[in-house]
């Protein structure tokens, strides 16, 4: 039977999309789903280390969203506009992919002025090329160091908080929309799973023998993007690009092998490790681009638990999950998620699937 993308669509109050963090990361809630009994759990997420033991491994995306969305002002009419930073394309000439809003006042060969809170005008770009309806490549001109264009951009830039929140970024964002444990830079969105995790609780992990690994993925903007086909067979994801080192890969080898539990922290480690599976069903060190779509029926081979947040209907990312944990279970799951007003999306609660 071929999947549909109508088939993963369920009623969801706006109220429940959470527009703040819990105070502290690790109480927010988490669902505990057990696939081999359909049983339900309902907890804490500082409870989690009650299902993992010694041997068993963690695997974390460990990339670092960058202050993404700029605005800038057109030159001549002065309009207001915003850039939305995807990724730079070539760092010596100062190339990057960005969208831009209203695209309908932006062509190719127009300036972007950014000025600093003083109103002192501190960058300029130049639109070189159309790419998409909303997508531009834009040279900036700036002489000085990567470091320095780094430290205007980081300037610059606010917290790339997905438009669903719907309130502007705040000074708290700077810390909360971004996992303890991130490091190299390079997403426009954060990998939400991770978000829950704290210093104490990657302590209690060490002391209880619990292992990690980190890789890298760098969320792009088609995380968020609509799925335009009903027939998920024809659906393309973005490249994202995605780094797994011989250190990681081994770690996690070494738990599967012993018939340790693997869990994936994130629908982007999941989609990482399943695009570096050996020939004999092991992790493989690689680095590159993926674009690999999870939809069901789909045939797991590294993980064989997964902690998430809970997704919007329709996303590439609720889709996944429903591969891993069951269509039929994970209807239910969330229909529970609604009835007893877990917390959605990115600043949401979270599940742990077993």
């Amino acid at each position: 039977m071929k999947a549909k993308l109508s088939h993963f669509n369920y009623d969801l109050p706006k109220k429940l999309i959470a527009k703040y963090p819990v105070d502290n990361r690790d109480e927010s809630r988490l669902m505990v789903v057990d696939r081999s009994t359909g049983k339900i759990e309902h907890k804490i997420f500082k409870n989690i280390l009650d299902y993992f033991d010694d041997g068993d491994i963690m695997i974390f995306n460990n990339t670092k969203v960058f202050p993404a969305r700029m605005f800038g002002r057109k030159e001549k009419t002065g309009a207001k506009i915003e850039v939305f930073l995807l990724r730079e394309l070539n760092k010596e000439q100062k190339l990057w992919d960005v969208l831009v809003d209203p695209a309908r006042k932006i062509r190719v060969g127009n300036k972007l002025y950014f000025k600093d809170k003083d109103e002192n005008d501190i960058l300029v770009a130049e639109v070189v090329d159309n790419t998409t309806s909303r997508g531009r490549t834009i040279r900036f001109f700036f002489d000085g160091t990567d470091e320095e264009f780094q430290g205007i951009l980081n300037q610059l830039g606010m917290t790339p908080l997905p438009k669903y929140i719907n309130r502007p970024p705040e000074d708290l964002d700077k810390e909360r929309y971004q996992t303890i444990y991130a490091k190299e830079i390079g997403a426009v969105a954060a990998p939400t799973a991770g978000l829950h995790f704290t210093t104490e609780l990657l302590k209690r992990m060490e002391l209880k023998g619990i292992n990690t690994a980190e890789l890298t993925l760098h969320v792009g903007m088609g995380t968020f993007r609509n799925i335009e086909v009903e027939d998920l067979s024809k659906h393309k994801m973005e490249a994202e690009y995605f780094k797994i080192t011989e250190d990681a890969a081994q770690a996690v080898n070494r738990s599967k092998t012993s018939s340790r539990r693997v869990c994936s922290v994130g629908t982007t480690s999941m989609r990482s490790i399943e695009s570096a599976v050996s020939a004999e069903g092991l992790l493989k060190p690689m680095e590159g681009w993926t674009n690999k779509f999870i939809y069901p029926p789909y045939e797991f081979s590294i993980a064989d638990s997964m902690i998430t947040n809970f997704h919007l209907p329709k996303t590439s990312l609720f889709i996944m999950i429903c591969a891993f944990g069951g269509h039929d279970l994970m209807t239910e799951a969330y229909e529970q998620a609604v009835k007893e007003e877990y917390r959605f999306f990115s600043y949401g609660d979270a599940m742990l699937i077993l």
